[in-house]
């Protein structure tokens, strides 16, 4: 029912966008008011979220590692998965920034015949690596309709997506492995038991947002489609404060303008928000070398220790009578010969 919830509010969002289009009045709502709200709401929660994220006590080293610590010279240690340095552990986040490293180390689990059964999941680790790059390289797109002239990068940036020169106008690539992208990962939580099991609302809100956003785009490049010219001049518009609602601006626009609006605001209150978490994420960007350094929590408070010489010094008699080696007395030994 999740599911059925989420698909219903997305569709209301539809329905809306396509309304507001068919009318000036609202339409001018929608096309201002909504998407500054929208650029607002996004900024100040993320630096709230962020601030408060920056301003949390980390008074141990908690980074998780699956590989070999730093310890004998002879002994090899694992660089990345287990970090000693700065550097390695800037290393390691930039790899599980660009990579997904630790996805693509990912395991499943599952009961097969009364028994647990782990296999790899390297499906998982290629469809979200495929979204985000994809939805990058359509972000950076989108730049040549907030500036004049186009930046450079961005005439390349087409030129590869487009490489294939598929149909006219161009089937970008990024477009194709974003939908295809979104699909396999709505199904695979709608398919598989123990991720539909633990699914929210949220979840799929999410996915079909974004689902929604590029099935738009897609239509309004090779179907129903949009006058371009009119619609950076609303762009820019956008961005220089001076917006200007135009007669050209079709309904599909208006759905899109209303979905992508709609998700900006939704950002920083969304587990979405891990795209700034995994910078701040002690157990990612702390290195572990709790065995070469004596790490102190700063916010302790002085109480009075009971050292091990005080606590053998207290129990001496019983010790001798158990037979127990001393410690002070092999000391004073060794220095008496």
């Amino acid at each position: 029912m999740n599911a059925v919830y989420a698909l219903l509010a997305v569709a209301a969002l539809i329905c809306a966008g396509i309304l507001a289009g068919a009318s000036t009045a609202t339409g001018a709502l929608l096309g201002i008011a909504v998407p500054y709200a929208a650029c607002a709401i996004l900024l100040g929660g993320i630096c709230a979220r962020i601030w408060r994220w920056a301003a949390t006590p980390v008074p141990f080293r908690i980074p998780t590692t699956c590989g070999q610590q730093k310890s004998l010279s002879w002994i090899k240690a694992a660089t990345f998965d287990n970090p000693s340095t700065g550097a390695g552990a800037a290393m390691r986040v930039a790899l599980e920034v660009l990579l997904f490293r630790s996805l693509f180390r990912n395991t499943r689990s599952k009961i097969v015949e009364g028994k647990a059964s782990f296999g790899e999941s390297k499906y998982l680790w290629l469809g979200a690596l495929g979204f985000h790059w994809s939805l990058l390289m359509i972000l950076l797109r989108h730049v040549r309709l907030l500036v004049e002239p186009v930046p450079a990068f961005v005439l390349v940036l087409q030129r590869v997506d487009g490489f294939f020169q598929v149909g006219h106008p161009v089937v970008y690539a990024s477009d194709v492995i974003l939908l295809a992208a979104l699909s396999y990962l709505l199904l695979r939580r709608m398919r598989e038991p123990m991720v539909r099991y633990i699914s929210l609302f949220t979840d799929y809100f999410a996915l079909f947002l974004l689902l929604g956003i590029a099935v738009s785009g897609v239509l309004m490049r090779h179907a129903a489609r949009v006058d371009v010219a009119a619609v950076k001049q609303f762009a820019l518009g956008l961005a220089t404060f001076h917006p200007v609602i135009s007669q050209a601006l079709s309904p599909v626009f208006m759905v899109h303008l209303l979905l992508v609006s709609t998700l900006a605001a939704y950002f920083p209150f969304s587990k979405l928000m891990h795209m700034g978490g995994v910078f701040l994420s002690p157990t990612r960007n702390l290195a572990n070398n709790n065995r070469g350094e004596r790490h102190v929590n700063p916010w302790n408070y002085p109480v009075k220790t009971h050292t091990y010489q005080e606590w053998e010094e207290e129990f001496r008699e019983k010790i001798i009578t158990a037979g127990l080696p001393l410690e002070v007395e092999d000391v004073r030994k060794t220095t008496a010969d």
